[in-house]
């Protein structure tokens, strides 16, 4: 059984800091996540270089002596297909309900080109960033109302479309390693289960509830934002699976919980509610669980303190 508990950091943060905390909380999975948003290429391109430098892979060193996974997982459609294309291939982009293309967000799944474009910068990023467990995570972009409306994929949920990306993106990382797996993020729009698209070989589910209320147990009947999110898994379950399943949640994620707005503030902290979800990912067959940890490295423990990693990890395999 593939069990795993870990936590998401910001690629800057990949040093002696979370080293130290992750060495001493037990677990055993980290992932490396750059920036969300509109900055995300701009994140995803200064982590690329990140990865090169001595600090980095020092910082990788010490989780192998401690047995514990490096992932990376980033929004990085946009590096994927560079908007800049558009000017060339604008029948590569989405279409709006008002029949304009875009160079906004993600691409137009039914364009051959564009996802022969993906398929092979899969395979560079895949180089550039290779896995060591074999797992990869590149997401689509971190957006809502952004699916393709022309007349191919009008047929399409949102879900549909992310279905065919993540396919190709594999496709292509399986170039360069054969026995790769790539994950289908289940996330705002991307929540419900793909109706018309089936997944292929190798990709698992990653399940990512963040219109979740995080100060009540996920399970709550009485919770109608947890209910609304997880009303959706069973169909998600019965589509992808549980092998490889892993739950990527917001319990850590300060960010979030400041709307992703600074300054910091102390984090809150419901330790009673993620012992209590895990236990019920758990019941589901989710034997990886992790969290965004962001906004809790250094500055976040010069003004508060360090961060309740030891009680999470505690929390999470309880």
């Amino acid at each position: 059984m593939d069990n795993r508990s870990g936590i998401l950091i910001l690629p800057e943060e990949a040093g002696p800091y979370w080293a130290d905390l992750i060495a001493r909380s037990g677990l055993n999975l980290v992932g490396i996540h750059p920036g969300w948003g509109a900055g995300a290429l701009k994140e995803l391109e200064k982590t690329l270089e990140f990865v090169k430098t001595p600090s980095y892979k020092q910082f990788v060193e010490r989780m192998k002596e401690l047995n514990v996974d490096v992932e990376f997982e980033a929004h990085a459609m946009s590096w994927l297909v560079p908007r800049a294309l558009f000017a060339e291939h604008p029948d590569w982009f989405r279409m709006d309900e008002t029949g304009k293309r875009n160079a906004d967000f993600n691409l137009c799944a039914t364009s051959s080109e564009a996802l022969a474009y993906l398929e092979l910068r899969s395979e560079e990023l895949a180089r550039a960033v290779p896995s060591l467990t074999g797992r990869y995570y590149f997401w689509i972009d971190d957006v809502t109302g952004c699916a393709c409306h022309c007349e191919g994929c009008r047929p399409l949920t949102t879900s549909d479309q992310a279905m065919i990306f993540y396919n190709r993106i594999l496709r292509g990382i399986r170039r360069f390693d054969s026995e790769a797996q790539h994950c289908y993020l289940a996330y705002q729009d991307t929540i419900q289960a793909p109706a018309k698209v089936q997944p292929d070989t190798g990709i698992f589910l990653e399940y990512a509830p963040i219109y979740r209320d995080s100060a009540r147990p996920i399970n709550d009947p009485d919770c109608p934002e947890n209910f609304k999110e997880l009303e959706h898994l069973p169909g998600l379950l019965e589509l992808f699976g549980q092998e490889g399943a892993q739950i990527l949640e917001y319990w850590m994620d300060n960010s979030r919980f400041l709307k992703w707005q600074k300054p910091l503030q102390l984090l809150p902290f419901y330790e009673e509610v993620i012992r209590s979800d895990a236990k019920y990912y758990r019941s589901l067959g989710f034997h990886r669980q992790t969290s965004f940890g962001v906004w809790l490295g250094e500055d976040y423990a010069q003004a508060f303190g360090e961060p309740p990693i030891m009680a999470y990890a505690k929390a999470i395999e309880s």
